[in-house]
């Protein structure tokens, strides 16, 4: 089967078409109608590569990653000026927190403030309070920190929301946030993130431990950070345990710890 994050034609470059998700959340999946693949979220820039019937084969510009979504998803490019920068978020009616909420947006959605007040961004989903959202170009500094703002999040396979992710959507959105390109699967990101460190290298905040179809952060050399099917949650966990526990389980040992050079 074709792999979902490569090109499935190069000739489909010739009708691509730039659009960006126009829903809250939605699947990116690898046949019309099939299993989820990865998500995409409000804001999400996309481009076109092949209309089939009511779906649409796109490539996330965020990772390049391909898969097939529902054509009403989909909406004319606009340029954000903001990201929701807390693991969600409502937009209200009006700029009134006790007005009724319209939609839930979750961590990394980027959206078009089209007023402001000292309290709400206006947008075209809704009124968001200020302070869920910064500039579009902010870049925060530590990849650990952001990763924790999803703490308790379920696991959802192949999930990048604030109401379930997996372990590498995690690393993904913690990465983004900081402006450190990062694709969207754990065995892309061992391969393209950070510097491979030698064996018993001493652990340090940010670095990446990964296993075959596991990855996660450090937070101290105690601790590392991690949506795992274990807890069916992005749980803290002691590293050493963690690894002893995956191993028992059957999934192997680790098998790269890599540095990321941060901004």
């Amino acid at each position: 089967m074709t792999d979902p994050r490569d090109t499935p034609d190069p000739e489909l470059a010739t009708r691509a078409e730039p659009m960006q998700v126009a829903r809250p959340l939605i699947d990116l999946r690898r046949q019309p109608d099939g299993k989820r693949d990865r998500q995409l979220l409000f804001g999400d820039a996309v481009t076109v590569l092949h209309h089939a019937g009511e779906w649409r084969l796109v490539k996330a510009e965020k990772d390049e990653f391909h898969g097939y979504v529902p054509a009403h998803a989909l909406g004319p490019v606009q340029t954000p000026t903001h990201r929701i920068s807390v693991r969600a978020t409502h937009a209200y009616e009006r700029p009134d927190l006790k007005s009724p909420d319209l939609v839930s947006l979750s961590f990394g959605g980027r959206i078009v403030a089209s007023s402001e007040t000292a309290a709400f961004i206006e947008t075209d989903a809704g009124f968001i309070p200020r302070q869920h959202v910064c500039t579009v170009d902010h870049l925060e500094t530590d990849p650990v920190a952001v990763a924790h703002l999803f703490l308790g999040t379920p696991y959802l396979w192949g999930g990048n929301s604030g109401t379930g992710i997996d372990c590498s959507g995690l690393v993904q959105a913690a990465c983004l946030a900081c402006g450190i390109p990062c694709p969207g699967d754990s065995d892309q990101q061992c391969d393209r993130l950070g510097t491979l460190l030698p064996a018993q290298s001493p652990y340090r905040r940010n670095d990446l431990l990964f296993w075959n179809g596991h990855v996660a952060l450090v937070m101290d050399p105690q601790t590392m950070l991690h949506a795992n099917a274990g807890d069916m949650a992005v749980a803290e966990e002691g590293i050493e345990a963690g690894i002893a526990r995956i191993l028992d389980q059957g999934d192997g040992p680790v098998t790269a710890h890599k540095r990321l050079k941060l901004p």
